[in-house]
């Protein structure tokens, strides 16, 4: 409590707010600091008071042998994981929080930590949060408070920005890359400004708004984004802006989106690939939904990494297809990310991915040269062994 007050102080808020829940971030081991300050509160017998969900780790605790890093870490990010659930965390490991149970009410006041997770939590579902980070999440969890500024408050939830994305012809647009690309173009030029999107696809699924979110929180800081018709506090242009005339309007023409999409991948069509990775966000049942068709083109001849959560592997395993994405040459990655662990077998040639954030992050993270595409670019890459354009 006493560095929850610090950390109010330090941001100008007056007073704290109950919360509902929490997400934390901090279980993702980056060194012996996440260790001393969560095992102190271990030791203090410290326990959550609200709901409290985990982030991706450093290891997946189901499938050990896939983790390719040092060994001192990898026992090191276990252990950490495991000390947050004796503080009373729920295992989700997930950064997708909000595609489980624990998916949050509109208007709930709420303290999650992960970028897209935020980001996803206060557009698409309408709650409430500000971006937590590391060690403030895991206080927020343990007081059941958070300080009431920021996007708690509704008056600071309103559009500054508007975004007007040029209409695509109906046979050549693509909701999902479309998403992708508005989200990394908003990130770059609003920075954490709050901007109103006007003319994305009205067939853009909550998957798609998920991706959006995702490169934008991770291109820039955007914490909170409306979308005309699409998400709860944006019924119309003027709902989203307050009533206020936005103090900016930035414009994406076609041109625009396709050279956005253009930019995620750094190699040409034709590049040989070592592998490909998907779900960043982690991938939802409906994700998989989309994929279990194009499994039967044949079987891929590079590594395919999925990464996904325990709650959609076991809805995998009930519907039977866990046998099947397996035998089509899939690995699923459980309770944590490829872009920030060591699993990739491969190494030696590119990597393709349907996911904006893991393209923005991927060639820093882990010094691969990325391809993004389309789930069915993917797929069918996946077979040829060299990126396929369709």
């Amino acid at each position: 409590m006493r560095l929850l007050v610090r950390f109010a102080e330090a941001v100008g808020a007056t007073k704290l707010v109950d919360i509902e829940a929490a997400h934390i971030d901090g279980c993702l081991y980056l060194g012996e600091v996440s260790l001393d300050f969560v095992e102190r509160m271990v030791s203090w017998g410290g326990r959550v008071r609200v709901p409290t969900t985990l982030n991706v780790g450093s290891v997946d605790l189901i499938h050990p042998e896939l983790f390719r890093g040092d060994e001192a870490l990898g026992k090191n990010g276990a252990r950490l994981m495991r000390a947050h659930e004796e503080l009373g965390c729920v295992p989700t490991f997930t950064c997708a929080p909000y595609q489980t149970i624990f998916r949050p009410r509109f208007g709930a006041q709420i303290a999650w930590a992960e970028s897209n997770a935020i980001v996803f939590a206060n557009s698409v579902l309408g709650a409430r949060t500000n971006r937590y980070g590391d060690f403030i999440d895991l206080c927020c969890a343990l007081t059941g408070r958070a300080p009431y500024y920021g996007l708690h408050v509704t008056e600071n939830r309103r559009a500054t920005v508007l975004v007007d994305i040029e209409e695509f012809a109906e046979g050549e647009r693509d909701a999902g890359s479309i998403c992708v690309a508005a989200g990394h173009a908003i990130g770059r030029r609003c920075g954490d400004r709050i901007p109103v999107i006007r003319g994305l696809p009205k067939e853009s699924s909550e998957d798609d708004l998920k991706a959006l979110g995702a490169v934008a929180a991770s291109a820039g800081a955007v914490a909170l984004f409306h979308a005309v018709g699409l998400t709860p506090e944006a019924p119309t242009l003027q709902a989203a802006c307050g009533g206020v005339e936005p103090q900016e309007t930035l414009r994406l023409s076609r041109t625009d989106i396709r050279d956005t999409i253009r930019n995620l991948s750094t190699v040409a069509e034709g590049t040989p690939l070592a592998a490909i990775s998907m779900g960043t966000p982690h991938f939802s049942i409906g994700e998989f939904e989309r994929l279990m068709p194009l499994l039967s083109g044949g079987k891929a001849t590079v590594d395919i990494y999925i990464n996904t959560n325990r709650e959609v592997l076991a809805e995998l395993e009930n519907r039977g297809w866990r046998v099947t994405l397996e035998a089509a040459g899939v690995t699923l990655v459980i309770d944590t990310c490829t872009y920030v662990t060591a699993i990739i077998r491969d190494m030696s040639g590119a990597v393709m991915t349907n996911s904006g954030k893991w393209a923005y992050y991927a060639p820093g993270n882990i010094g691969v040269d990325v391809a993004f595409g389309s789930l069915a670019e993917c797929m069918a890459s996946a077979r040829s062994g060299k990126v396929v354009r369709l």
